[in-house]
């Protein structure tokens, strides 16, 4: 009891091992008092008659210490800004910081430290204490969820280790949870662990708290947050309601802060050696309804996994009856060459729309390009490797797309549906050896709409349009076109 004051507790076991016989030195040693303050006491006692008899209750020892019993003052310290109190309440009032305050006391001749002027403002506004009020949730009503670091787990791609991060979901009112390690915390990590939760659980809970990170929201505010259309999604289509903590206030998510992720790391992951994130993964689904689940929760007095199979399991929601399509959005600007990139592979989007910033659903099957005002423009099937496109001819420019898909059996398919002298020709223009002719027979088969009305307006040509002559009149447009 060094360093402390003595109570009623105190004095009373005093009395009874002075009462008992006791030396006032072993009473110190015992009790840890100095032996001054045991003999203070017991000449105390012995001057109010109470060694003998019967100890009084505590109330009446209480007052009859309060009014016998005189302790010497401590000792007043008078503190150097005294002097300039009603300056300093004046410049408080109007918002002056402390620092400013001795700045202007030194300005009037005060000589003392920043120190005694800060232990004296605090002194004039003392602090109040730091009060929070437990927010505890109906069964079914609410999940937090958060991501912690969770050490270096071996990667079997590699054979190396690197940094894995704990996926937590934790039910409000059950304390049960559901842990994932994963790789990183991009949107899809984040979407697949919600889908995973949900099948461990077997439900879906009213509303998930969450924090202000990006694969879920794009613009932390305070009344007005922007969520990822990804996770939007996910939550109309399990039929929760997204809960974002205000900025910098984790403490509104403390039960999946502290009862989740910080116990995952004190009791699963301390002590234990690296291993795969699969077996990981396997043995915290087995710590989950075992160490977690069966431990009686500091809190609630009860057993998690108990409480959820009792009472909350039954008032979560149902699973959806279909399958959730995980779908991932991005913002990408439409290139030149009319294409968007996604994931490492191309998709078309109309031409009139490059330079502009699209927006990019990709889901398991299909991707889908909008515009920024949520308008469809575009759907491709998903490509199955890296730098792979995916092209509607549509999306690309009249002019330029027939010089993309007219190749030789093109051109020569037009060639017979004019006639044998134009096939004639087009076969021995792509014949030639040395020089690639194919341009040259394009620009020769557009003169097709051109013939066709001449041919409606000149008789003779129609007379003649298998005719050698008509090579000579085409060959006198090719060279005018080329």
């Amino acid at each position: 009891m060094p360093n402390r004051s003595k109570g009623i507790v105190d004095i009373r076991q005093i009395l009874h091992r002075l009462r008992a016989g006791d030396s006032q030195r072993r009473i110190a040693q015992d009790l840890r008092i100095n032996w001054r303050t045991v003999k203070k006491y017991a000449q105390w006692a012995q001057a109010q008659g109470l060694l003998a008899g019967e100890v009084p209750p505590p109330d009446e020892l209480q007052r009859l210490l309060k009014a016998t019993f005189s302790e010497p003052p401590p000792p007043q310290n008078t503190s150097s800004v005294a002097p300039y109190r009603e300056r300093v309440v004046q410049w408080r009032r109007a918002g002056v910081e402390v620092t400013a305050i001795w700045q202007r006391l030194q300005e009037q001749g005060y000589t003392g430290s920043y120190g005694s002027v800060y232990r004296f403002v605090r002194r004039l506004e003392p602090r109040e204490p730091n009060v929070t009020v437990r927010v505890e949730t109906k069964p079914g009503q609410e999940a937090q969820v958060d991501f912690g670091y969770a050490g270096l787990l071996l990667d079997p791609a590699t054979g190396q280790l690197r940094r894995a991060w704990a996926f937590v979901m934790t039910l409000s009112w059950s304390r049960h949870q559901y842990v994932e390690f994963v790789w990183d915390q991009k949107v899809e990590t984040w979407l697949c662990c919600h889908a995973h939760a949900f099948a461990y659980f077997g439900a879906v809970p009213a509303r998930i708290v969450i924090d202000n990170l990006k694969a879920a929201i794009t613009r932390a505010c305070w009344d007005d947050p922007e969520v990822q259309h990804a996770y939007q999604e996910c939550a109309e289509h399990y039929g929760f309601l997204i809960a974002p903590c205000r900025p910098a206030t984790p403490q509104h998510k403390g039960k999946v802060e502290q009862g989740g992720v910080h116990y995952v790391k004190r009791n699963f992951l301390a002590g234990r050696d690296p291993t795969s994130l699969a077996q990981a993964n396997q043995e915290v689904r087995a710590w989950c309804a075992t160490t977690a689940g069966r431990r009686i929760h500091g809190t609630t007095k009860e057993q998690p996994l108990l409480r959820f199979q009792k009472i909350e399991q039954a008032a979560l929601r149902p699973l959806p009856t279909t399958a959730y399509d995980l779908a991932v959005w991005k913002v990408a600007k439409l290139h030149r060459d009319c294409h968007v990139v996604f994931e490492h592979a191309y998709y078309s989007a109309p031409y009139r729309l490059v330079e502009q910033s699209l927006r990019i659903r990709g889901g398991a099957q299909t991707v889908q390009i909008y515009t920024h005002t949520f308008h469809l423009v575009a759907t491709h099937e998903r490509a199955q490797q890296p730098g792979q496109r995916m092209t509607h001819p549509a999306h690309l420019p009249p002019h330029l797309v027939e010089g993309l898909c007219t190749d030789h059996a093109a051109c020569q398919a037009t060639a017979q549906e004019i006639g044998p002298a134009t096939t004639q020709v087009v076969a021995q223009l792509l014949a030639d050896p040395v020089v690639e002719r194919l341009p040259t027979t394009r620009r020769l088969l557009k003169l097709r709409i051109r013939l066709v009305y001449l041919c409606s307006t000149q008789q003779w040509l129609c007379d003649s349009i298998c005719s050698p002559e008509l090579y000579r009149f085409w060959n006198r447009y090719v060279r005018y076109f080329s």
